[in-house]
């Protein structure tokens, strides 16, 4: 009886691993293409949505903390530093006047208001000259 039992597991085993590697035959090998696609969905799909995230909390910080933007109520339009931990800072508001400040290491002062004259840029010495001398032919006639 246990010789029977033997030879039955002997015979049995050898005849499951053929029956599964038939299976494995038999089943449809998977394509390149399959897997690529496969493979660029999955690196693709999470990148979308960290991105998707962090955009998110991008606005999320501008809007808590007042980051500047398009219609934000102040910008900078100059720095210039006059000392070490001193700075002049140039301010535009959205009515368009602009404001000198004095920024220091422990205190912020306002100098003055400034005219829209005074904020264009001065012009150089050729066109000067040349709106000089056309003003000079103009004389001349």
């Amino acid at each position: 009886m246990i010789r029977v039992a033997r030879l039955r597991s002997a015979l049995i085993v050898p005849a499951v691993l053929l029956a599964t590697t038939a299976e494995a035959a038999a089943a449809p090998a998977r394509t390149p293409s399959d897997s690529f696609v496969g493979e660029l969905l999955a690196i693709v799909i999470p990148l979308v949505l960290i991105i998707a995230g962090l955009l998110f909390l991008l606005r999320l910080v501008r809007r808590r903390y007042g980051l500047s933007g398009t219609d934000a109520p102040l910008t900078v339009l100059q720095i210039l530093p006059v000392g070490p931990r001193e700075r002049v800072v140039l301010v535009k508001s959205r009515a368009g006047r602009v404001f000198a400040i004095g920024v220091g290491a422990q205190s912020v002062t306002f100098i003055t208001d400034l005219d829209t004259e005074d904020l264009e840029a001065p012009a150089s010495a050729a066109s000067l000259a040349t709106s000089h001398s056309l003003s000079n032919i103009d004389g001349d006639r």
